[in-house]
């Protein structure tokens, strides 16, 4: 293969110029590990996604590439490739599932033009760390982070820091510090900003991606932190995410999680896609 198609879209958004910016190889059977990887460093996204045939008779095998590296599962290239493969006709009746290597992770397509997921795992937290180490990592006050900060996801962990307001948010960078530490690889900060509203910013350096409008993995790692939290809540509890703000990319991301006798059994990230852009891209050896 010397060239191979591609698709934009930019996801979790409904206008172009929006949301978070997706690659989309519809057709990537031909391709080698080394060559996705330099495919999605050329295109310099925040996730480039590769489509190749079943491998386990439930749908299409999707591998998703950072500029750096091969993500397990991530949401906003989860959602866009299920879209894009709707409208080129290779999803139908409504559903779909993407073999990922988190596990078959379930889209459902809605009315309105959206589809939402299902993540491949259950919520778990792998640890904590305190809050004055995020303080310093962040260049904030220590007051201005909201307990400490669970390591949490459902198939792709993030450090999950719960600031004070909007003006923390806006203040916050990922600083280098002399010693190595949890945050330095990734981080997903949010606010409550009303009930069941957040708004949020994710920084993932180690990923090659200085800041990401729209984190749809992260969104359920926060729906499950938040469920747990919820301690006399059951049923369905629904949360609404903006992020993406201050990068100019406003993103809006919904998610559902169904928690019964006090414990989380699945948890839903939904969000829609604009087509961009199509093309051809030299592939090389």
């Amino acid at each position: 293969m010397t060239e191979a198609a591609f698709l934009t879209c930019d996801v979790f958004t409904d206008r172009p110029f929006g949301g978070n910016p997706l690659a989309v190889f519809p057709d990537a059977a031909g391709l080698s590990t080394g060559q996705m990887q330099r495919l999605a460093r050329e295109l310099n996204l925040s996730e480039t996604a590769f489509v190749l045939p079943s491998e386990r008779g439930l749908g299409p095998r999707v591998r998703i590439f950072t500029p750096t590296a091969e993500l397990a599962f991530a949401g906003h290239p989860t959602i866009g490739t299920a879209l894009c493969l709707r409208d080129l006709g290779r999803a139908g009746g409504g559903r779909i599932v993407l073999e990922e290597g988190a596990g078959p992770v379930a889209v459902t397509f809605a009315a309105d033009g959206s589809a939402e997921l299902e993540a491949p795992q259950a919520y778990a937290v792998e640890g904590v760390f305190a809050a004055d180490l995020a303080a310093r990592a962040l260049g904030l006050d220590r007051e201005r982070i909201v307990g400490d900060v669970p390591v949490a996801g459902t198939g792709n962990p993030f450090p999950l820091v719960e600031l004070a307001d909007l003006d923390a948010l806006a203040a916050a960078t990922l600083r280098p510090m002399e010693k190595a530490h949890p945050l330095e690889r990734h981080v997903f900060l949010f606010v409550r900003t009303g009930e069941n509203a957040l708004r949020a910013r994710m920084f993932a350096p180690g990923n090659g991606i200085p800041e990401d409008p729209a984190t749809g993995s992260a969104a359920a790692a926060l729906a499950g932190h938040l469920a747990e939290g919820a301690a006399d809540a059951e049923g369905e509890l629904r949360f609404t995410l903006e992020q993406g703000i201050e990068m100019g990319r406003p993103s809006r991301i919904t998610m559902r999680a169904i928690k019964r006798d006090g414990r989380i059994e699945a948890i839903f990230v939904a969000g829609g896609a604009v087509p961009m852009a199509r093309g051809r891209i030299r592939v090389g050896g």
